[in-house]
């Protein structure tokens, strides 16, 4: 196995730990992530109409996934904390027909970025996952077969492995 795929969080002995990045230099870096919950027609329908119980879902959704990023290292055991430097949720509504699986819901796209020492990949994701959790819980009265799906990243940019774009 070469250095480049050799599991970072992982030393000589097989114990976890935290990577030391004191060496490396700083870079802007970003990464975008995306996160799909789908539901009911009825639920999306209460949730772009603005008719959710509890209020306005998408705005709720979009203020949890920022806070989330800003919070990943104290979630995720080996994360760097990061001074983030960008937190962008977007929540758009998917209709009959738009999706491939002709699912509906909501599809949720981050952006995270900072000029550090380690990537914002992490963040990003996190952030797509608790705004969809957010939606989830907004709407989980109405609608308990909501399904969290396809989380992943789709762009990471900067550092010493440059861009990388999910094909």
């Amino acid at each position: 196995m070469s250095d480049e795929q050799k599991l970072t969080h992982i030393d000589e002995k097989g114990d976890v730990r935290m990577v030391d990045v004191s060496a490396k230099p700083d870079t802007e870096r970003i990464a975008v992530a995306e996160g799909f919950i789908a539901m009911h027609q009825e639920t999306l329908d209460l949730i772009v109409e603005g008719k959710a119980a509890k209020g306005d879902v998408l705005a709720c959704a979009r203020v949890a996934g920022v806070m989330a990023a800003k919070q990943t290292s104290s979630l995720i055991p080996m994360c760097h904390p990061l001074n983030i430097t960008k937190a962008k949720v977007e929540c758009a509504p998917v209709q009959a027909g738009e999706r491939e699986d002709g699912r509906v819901g909501i599809h949720i796209t981050t952006t995270c970025g900072v000029t550090g020492k380690t990537g914002i990949e992490m963040e990003a994701l996190t952030a797509a996952s608790v705004a969809c959790l957010t939606v989830y819980d907004m709407c989980k009265a109405v609608d308990r077969g909501m399904e969290i799906m396809d989380v992943r990243l789709l762009k990471k940019d900067g550092g010493k492995t440059g861009l990388w774009l999910r094909s």
